[in-house]
């Protein structure tokens, strides 16, 4: 900071010093011409009369009796004696305006850096907060009190940059004690059904019972990781991009999972109509079925899932338990269930809706979710594409 403050001090005293010298050159230069050219006119206007004489009666500041110009020497001569006085005069102004320059810069120093450290205020504020930052004050802001400009907008952007990264933190740290919990009570899961299911030399029906339950329990587990690393995955920036066409994938999920809706006693409804985007055709087909899969699965025995797809926007409404609005961008975070956990067979983790707004948010579209008014509940979520990414099919 102070050599940054010293190469401002010298940067304003260097401006001032260029500046002086470049106005005292240009009066210099204007007035040497204007003296050459006033002297010239006042010498060739000169007469006897304008003479002094020395006679001793009239004194010495009595005029010449006699009319008459100059000669050609005595010309030669005020020529000469005007051109030394000019000179004079100017390198007196130049000597004056130099140490008057000099000395003013010297002065002007202590100000320059008074003002260069006003200026640098919010930077050392700003670098001092840097420092500090830790887990424990991300909640801390600037909030710089000074007039608008390109510090105040630098200081409001740095907090706007502690907001994300508090969100960021917040969720992170939430994501990970979720996770945490979801893998532990599966493992404990399993851990009692072995322990209890299989004591005492269980007869072979009961061991048939606790395998399936074993490995009901492993699924549920390897759909969790599964679901972790694809959220880790859509994360990222996007390796690949190519051109996907929506309405495809969507018919195909609403296809693949027709079976399931039925078993459920849900009715599946697709209507699609073409709509192409550049992205990850993996990533996409799982945001597509994640929405399809969650509309049937989160829903009453004889509900409706209605897919929707159009020229900008894939759309998955569904019948189902009333959804308080205020709880609706609470689903789209990891682990979040509109109803608890039963870790009964085909239960999710709780990571449909947040895997899709990160593949949403990879391939630059929106994820917006709305609670269905009505007694038929339910939700209705879009992911709406930009159209700079949506090509012509």
């Amino acid at each position: 900071m102070n050599s940054e403050r010293t190469r401002l001090t010298v940067l304003f005293t260097g401006l001032l010093v260029l500046a002086g010298t470049l106005l005292t050159g240009l009066v210099y230069l204007l007035l040497k011409q204007g003296l050459d050219s006033q002297i010239d006119r006042a010498v060739s206007g000169v007469t006897l009369t304008d003479l002094p004489t020395a006679d001793a009666a009239t004194g010495p500041s009595a005029p010449l009796k006699t009319v008459g110009r100059l000669s050609n020497a005595e010309s030669r001569v005020a020529d000469t004696v005007s051109h030394v006085a000019g000179d004079a005069a100017l390198s007196r102004l130049l000597t004056v305006s130099g140490l008057s320059l000099a000395a003013f810069a010297v002065v002007f120093a202590a100000p320059a850096w008074w003002m260069a450290g006003r200026v640098l205020h919010p930077v050392g504020a700003i670098t001092a907060r840097a420092r500090q930052l830790s887990e424990a004050n991300l909640h801390e802001r600037l909030a710089l009190r000074s007039p608008p400009g390109e510090l105040r907008e630098l200081a409001d952007t740095f907090d706007q940059m502690l907001d994300r990264i508090e969100h960021l933190v917040a969720a992170r740290q939430r994501f990970a004690a979720n996770a945490a919990h979801e893998l532990r009570t599966a493992v404990a899961v399993q851990r009692a059904a072995a322990e209890i299911g299989l004591a005492n030399d269980p007869p072979p029906e009961k061991v048939a019972r606790m395998r399936r339950k074993l490995i009901e329990n492993a699924d549920g587990s390897e759909r969790l990781i599964e679901g972790l690393l694809l959220l880790a995955v859509s994360d990222r920036e996007l390796s690949r991009r190519e051109p996907v066409g929506l309405h495809e994938i969507a018919g195909a999920c609403a296809e693949g999972l027709r079976e399931e809706a039925a078993r459920r006693s849900v009715t599946l409804d697709a209507t699609v109509e073409p709509l192409s985007v550049e992205g990850d055709p993996v990533l996409l087909e799982h945001a597509v079925y994640n929405l399809v899969s969650n509309g049937i699965r989160y829903n009453h025995p004889g509900g409706t899932v209605r897919v929707r797809v159009g020229r900008d926007a894939v759309e998955v409404g569904n019948t189902g338990p009333v959804v308080p609005p205020a709880d609706v961008p609470l689903l789209f975070e990891p682990f979040r269930r509109a109803a608890e956990r039963r870790h009964g067979r085909g239960d999710s983790a709780g990571l449909g809706l947040s895997i899709v707004a990160s593949i949403a948010r990879a391939h630059g579209a929106d994820t917006r979710a709305t609670a269905n008014p009505g007694t038929g509940g339910g939700l209705t979520v879009r992911m709406v594409f930009p159209r700079a990414g949506v090509s012509d099919v």
